[in-house]
């Protein structure tokens, strides 16, 4: 290969890799000291390579490391006298090393072997130091939201492009019922960058918390300030959300900030997530203000406070009492992870029942639906009877009409846990 093309091939590497022009120099001539090393060298021997790409010369180096005494001499290949080493180079010290020059045989230089041996180390030190840019790149932006382009499908893990390099965002990270095709665009959240195994991996999500925070920073200036705290963070990914939110300059409508104009900015991020819902509320110090706003929107009469075990009972109207606890206990159970404290919700006036009551209560359903069962049981067996009696012998044919009546069968349900009600509009607008 002229210089003039491998100067063409090195510029392409360096641009397709986005390594730098030295280090792949560097490689290259790593791997033609390695070439040397396996066929001519000693075991153990310590070969550095100095490739210049305008001559398309190797200089090898055997190089050694200076020791004072025999004594302290473990590996004879690689280390050095100090009085020999004094010969090369008078000023050379213990601990230092000398180089020496190698006269490579006259077959080696990019000889078939020598060639096929460099072409491989070439190749895999490319790969290392590709692995090591991508750590490098990528570790500095773990929490932030990245956009890529859905590159594969297998086994439902989802392989991104992000461009350098490729991300992967297991079934776990995914948001349910979201679905995925070839070439889509897609915005992702760096949860973490593995380093063990083959090599780097990105771990990419679409359900973590954090990604809602940034998608607000990117809507709401001033939460991208700071001038707009997020306190905290409930979420059911592709459902539903609550953000709590704060700030201390009193001429900011906190709530106001982030939902924008006619609901533009929380919009825009309910969009990003697919349709999820998201509550916004004010962040307060005061729990029984906090507790009482993460119900929103229910209107919550007081709240009674338990500091000890941080466990809330709130008391809402009967009309609201659907509301606060949310379909499957949904809008409850999101106010719990958000506050951190224990919710209970009852009516006006009514004390919340006991874990050994609800126990008591279900059992004692499960025992009456039992009987039941039970009580059916003798009249199914007689009906079955009487149509084994009835039924024609064999070739004789027989009208039959059968009226089938479908039986549903309602369950109670522990309305501090399973009562399900439909959602109301929770998104506040100017």
């Amino acid at each position: 290969m002229a210089a003039s093309e491998f100067e063409i091939a090195l510029e392409q590497i360096v641009e397709e890799k986005g390594l730098s022009k030295q280090e792949v120099i560097g490689t290259i001539g790593a791997a033609i000291a390695a070439a040397y090393r396996k066929d001519f060298g000693e075991r153990g021997q310590n070969v550095e390579g100095e490739f210049d790409p305008e001559t398309m010369h190797t200089r090898l180096f055997d190089v050694k490391d200076v020791v004072e005494t025999e004594e302290e001499m473990e590996k004879p290949e690689r280390e050095i006298l100090l009085a020999d080493a004094k010969k090369i180079d008078a000023d050379v010290e213990v601990g230092g090393q000398i180089r020496t020059e190698i006269e490579p045989p006259a077959d080696m230089e990019f000889g078939r072997i020598a060639a096929q041996t460099a072409k491989q180390v070439i190749t895999q030190r490319l790969r290392e130091a590709e692995r090591e840019m991508v750590v490098e790149t990528y570790s500095d932006r773990i929490g932030e939201i990245l956009n890529g382009s859905v590159q594969r499908i297998e086994r439902g893990v989802i392989y991104v492009d992000l461009g350098q390099a490729n991300g992967v965002l297991y079934p776990s990270e995914q948001v349910r019922f979201e679905h995925y095709n070839i070439g889509e665009r897609i915005k992702v959240y760096l949860v973490e960058v593995r380093t063990e195994g083959r090599g780097p991996e990105l771990i990419l999500s679409r359900t973590h918390p954090d990604m809602v925070q940034k998608l607000f920073e990117m809507e709401c200036p001033e939460v991208a300030s700071g001038a707009v705290q997020l306190k905290g963070i409930a979420r059911e990914p592709g459902s539903r959300a609550k953000v709590a939110v704060w700030t201390d300059q009193e001429e900011i409508d906190p709530v106001g900030s982030c939902v924008g104009q006619r609901g533009s900015r929380v919009q825009a991020v309910i969009a990003e997530l697919g349709g999820e819902k998201i509550d916004i509320i004010e962040w307060d110090e005061n729990p029984v203000t906090f507790i009482s706003n993460a119900l929103s929107p229910a209107r919550v009469i007081s709240v009674k406070l338990n500091e000890e075990n941080k466990h809330a009972i709130v008391e809402v109207d009967e009309d609201q009492l659907s509301l606060a606890i949310g379909r499957e206990g949904q809008n409850v159970r999101l106010a719990v992870r958000l506050t951190g404290w224990k919710i209970d919700v009852v009516k006006e006036g009514e004390e919340p029942k006991t874990a050994e009551q609800r126990k008591a209560e279900r059992e004692a359903k499960l025992a009456e639906e039992a009987g039941d069962q039970d009580a059916e049981a003798p009249e199914a067996a007689e009906d079955a009877k009487e149509i084994t009696e009835d039924a024609p012998a064999e070739g004789e044919v027989q009208d039959t009409d059968v009226d089938a009546e479908d039986t549903t069968t309602e369950d109670d349900v522990d309305a501090s846990e399973d009562e399900g009600v439909e959602e109301s509009d929770e998104t506040k607008n100017d």
